[in-house]
């Protein structure tokens, strides 16, 4: 019972307000669309979860991270959106486990709960868009090689994936609007998803509600870089 009172005072009014209506809407989506996929609905569940953790700076995030990435590669190979699959096997879960011991290695002042905001160079700016671009081409002929289905937005899926999990292995909270980013590309792949098999539609509703918790995680490490006196 106290670890319940501590874990709800750690979050603000409107952040457990954000997790409950994030996790309402897919719900309902879920057993109104889908009502089967129980894969697909833990997934988003634990996604979103991880989102609300990740927003406050906390590890715990990454971890969550680390598991939503393995459910959605599954997912994603279902629909043969092998870009996604092998993005999230290949990309974002190893990637979520650099950013977990990052952040686990760099608390603020002493507070593992919070992790240290990192500013990043531009030099260091360039290296990543010139990484990035390479990562891309890459996987556009992968990709391609794997008969991958809508293969420009799956590649343009990569490269925002790809930019948001470097920007959270090195602490930016820029990393919150690459993945906005992605959420937006996601949604479309899955629209075009959906005008098959209608189950997906609450994937669409998933990403939706990932965008809007990126963008307030955007937001928090704003204040939280402010209060660090980055």
């Amino acid at each position: 019972m106290k670890a319940l009172k501590k874990l709800i005072d750690y979050f603000s009014f409107a952040e457990i307000m954000l997790w409950t209506l994030s996790v309402l809407f897919i719900s309902i989506s879920f057993f109104i669309f889908d009502g089967e996929s129980y894969m697909t609905f833990s997934a988003s569940l634990i996604g979103v979860t991880s989102l609300i953790f990740n927003a406050k700076g906390n590890p715990f995030g990454q971890l969550l991270m680390i598991i939503f990435s393995v459910l959605y590669g599954i997912i994603s190979f279902s629909f043969a959106y092998y870009g996604e699959m092998i993005t999230y096997l290949a990309m974002t879960a190893p990637m979520a486990l650099f950013a977990l011991i990052s952040w686990l290695r760099n608390p603020y002042n002493g507070n593992k709960a919070e992790v240290k905001v990192n500013s990043i160079s531009k030099k260091e700016i360039v290296f990543m868009f010139f990484l990035t671009a390479a990562v891309t081409i890459a996987f556009y002929f992968i990709l391609g090689a794997f008969n991958t289905a809508n293969l420009i937005p799956s590649t343009i899926s990569v490269t925002t994936s790809f930019l948001g999990a470097y920007l959270t292995f090195r602490r930016s909270p820029y990393f919150a609007l690459a993945y906005a980013a992605n959420d937006i590309v996601l949604i479309i792949l899955w629209i075009m998803a959906t005008l098959s098999d209608v189950s997906y539609f609450s994937v669409i509703i998933c990403f939706i509600v990932f965008l809007v918790n990126d963008l307030y995680g955007f937001i928090n490490w704003q204040k939280m870089q402010k209060k660090q006196g980055m």
